[in-house]
């Protein structure tokens, strides 16, 4: 098994793609929000076979999105999770470092303009592969 590391090349992060398939979303929108990337992109994740685990930040009273039960913090995911996806502002990011921790997925990756290097830097520490600044679609679709 090869140290946890952030992962920037193309060959990484298809090795982590091939390798995924039960992706908790943190930050995930209800499909009323259906134009925005953190409804969209987990949609397609689903529609591509990954078993996608809906974490909203917001939205209280939604009990199920994409068709799946909503669970309000990573800590609560029973089983392991390949691959946390991140919808949350960067400045937001450290503020879900613990429950990040707690959830100990394989890797964490924040979307296009999501980036906290000093958050990245402790995943690793921790033993969790990150990924910054790209959309899990957008790479996805390359790779299919």
């Amino acid at each position: 098994m090869s140290a946890a590391r952030v992962i920037d090349d193309a060959a990484g992060i298809a090795a982590l793609i091939g390798s995924v398939r039960r992706i908790a979303v943190l930050g995930i929108k209800t499909a009323q929000q259906a134009r925005q990337p953190a409804y969209y992109v987990p949609e397609y994740l689903a529609q591509a076979g990954f078993e996608v685990i809906p974490v909203p930040v917001y939205f209280p009273e939604v009990r199920e999105i994409l068709g799946r039960p909503v669970l309000r913090a990573l800590r609560d995911i029973r089983g392991t999770v390949d691959l946390v996806n991140v919808f949350r502002r960067s400045e937001q990011v450290a503020d879900h470092l613990d429950d990040l921790l707690a959830c100990a997925p394989r890797a964490v990756w924040m979307q296009l303009g999501i980036r906290d290097d000093a958050v990245a830097a402790r995943l690793v520490q921790a033993g969790i592969d990150v990924v910054q600044d790209r959309c899990l679609m957008v790479e996805h679709r390359r790779l299919v």
